[in-house]
């Protein structure tokens, strides 16, 4: 047994007889557990109120009442993980127990090396539970095949190296840093990179980091203590802990301040995290993938962002390039998408004619694979002829934008104002290479207006 599977793990042993309770804290010592022992059930209450544990091994009979008095209480953390024990005969209580919400049992007399296997074991089901939790909470769209079409064969060719360099390795691989702009792609490119690399029966994590609130974004990631703030009624596993064996994507990185930047290279350099109001560290085993749809370098410049976290993400780097660079591919990956769309409404296949091919290859496409897929949704949804000519579209590779002459009079189908100052927004954006300080001096803005706009159009 791997003695870090223990290491930085509190743990309360409770046992009235006094032998077998040194025994067991020793043998938890010995693989790297902070242990804390107990024998009574006052004794366990004093210990738990004054701090949380990762797991805990509970006598059912003890001097003062019961074991499970603790559990029927609610004593312990849901985020606790209780191993009962009890002697021959005693199944019953175990049982009594486990219903009141411990997570196994042992029967006496145990070998003491069971307990690293079933703490470890128990422990990565809590951390299963926390990672369903937090995907039901964000809705993740079901992982869907990943088209590769000809623009994309210096991509393909770079995951492929990604992955078979992973599957050489032992231990934790180095970070995946995935550059584009957004609605390019970059969560199903991190999908991809999991289903296909040696973690993908772990959990995998998709982080929308620009979307956490700055005063929840740590505790989200790297959990908490009881008492460590206000609303702190227990203690929590983060979503690093959760995707523990598995991967932990980190869409839109740069929006994270630069203390929890700092937190993150700790991570990636020596795989621990420290809880929010926690005085120990927690070793975790995850693969990083993390995505940006700003230059890093031009963040770095702007002391917007760590240029040694950016050093440590630069080994594995992808760059997905916008939709409007695919060519040909544009129409191959929209009859793709179409076919999906249509399966998910339980609509018949429309089809694309070659005018409307050539509207597709001629759009600039500024929200990119999303905009894409928004695009052909409405046309579904909507009921257009089954050929699909997509006459809505910017004719010739003009934008709305472009076809907006102001010494001409408004058109008669008029302009929703909100949609032009987006495209001047993203048409500053795409020329001047993600950099929004430049492109708020272009349009003689802030930078936060620019920001703005780039997240209300994002989360449409």
């Amino acid at each position: 047994m791997n003695q870090s599977n223990l290491k930085g793990l509190a743990i309360l042993v409770v046992e009235d007889e006094a032998m077998l309770r040194k025994r067991i804290a020793a043998y938890l010592e010995k693989h790297g557990a902070e242990v804390t022992a107990a024998a009574t059930v006052a004794e366990a209450r004093n210990a738990l109120g004054s701090s949380g544990f990762d797991a805990a091994l509970l006598d059912v009979h003890l001097p003062d009442g019961s074991g499970t008095d603790l559990l029927r209480d609610s004593s312990f953390s849901s985020n606790t993980v209780v191993l009962v024990m009890t002697a021959e005969g005693g199944v019953g209580g175990a049982v009594e127990a486990m219903r009141l919400g411990a997570a196994d049992y042992l029967v006496k007399p145990f070998d003491p090396e069971e307990l690293p296997v079933r703490i470890e074991r128990l422990r990565r089901e809590r951390r299963r539970s926390r990672a369903d939790e937090f995907r039901a909470r964000q809705n993740a769209a079901a992982s869907v095949p990943f088209f590769f079409g000809p623009s994309l064969a210096k991509v393909r060719e770079q995951l492929d190296k990604i992955v078979a360099a992973e599957k050489r390795m032992h231990g934790t691989p180095p970070p995946v840093l995935i550059e584009g702009e957004t609605g390019s792609g970059k969560t199903s490119l991190a999908r991809w990179l999991h289903e296909n690399g040696p973690r993908a029966d772990g959990p995998m994590i998709e982080v929308n980091c620009s979307a956490l609130p700055e005063s929840l974004a740590e505790s989200e990631l790297f959990g908490h203590e009881r008492g460590a703030f206000t609303d702190a009624r227990e203690e929590r596993i983060g979503l690093f802990e959760a995707a523990d064996g598995g991967t932990l994507f980190l869409d839109e990185l740069p929006s994270l301040p630069a203390s929890l930047q700092a937190k993150i290279l700790t991570v990636l350099e020596d795989g621990l995290i420290r809880r929010v109001g926690s005085s120990r560290t927690t070793r975790v085993d995850v693969c990083v993938i993390a995505a940006t749809s700003v230059d890093l370098r031009e963040q770095v410049k702007e002391k917007k962002f760590r240029e040694d976290l950016l050093h440590r993400l630069d080994l594995f780097r992808v760059a997905m390039p916008p939709l409007r660079a695919r060519g040909a591919d544009i129409a191959s990956l929209a009859k793709e998408l179409l076919a999906r769309t249509c399966r998910r409404y339980g609509l018949p296949m429309r089809t694309i004619p070659k005018g409307g091919r050539d509207r597709l290859s001629r759009h600039t496409w500024p929200g990119n694979v999303r905009e894409l897929e928004h695009e052909l949704e409405r046309a579904v949804v909507f009921g257009e002829p089954d050929a699909l000519e997509f006459a809505n579209l910017a004719h010739e590779g003009e934008s709305r934008l472009g076809a907006f002459d102001l010494r001409s009079p408004i058109p008669p189908e008029g302009f929703v104002l909100d949609e032009l100052i987006d495209e001047l927004v993203r048409k500053a954006i795409q020329q001047t290479g993600g950099n929004v300080s430049a492109a708020a001096r272009l349009l003689s803005v802030t930078r936060d207006f620019v920001r703005y706009r780039l997240k209300q159009k994002d989360e449409e």
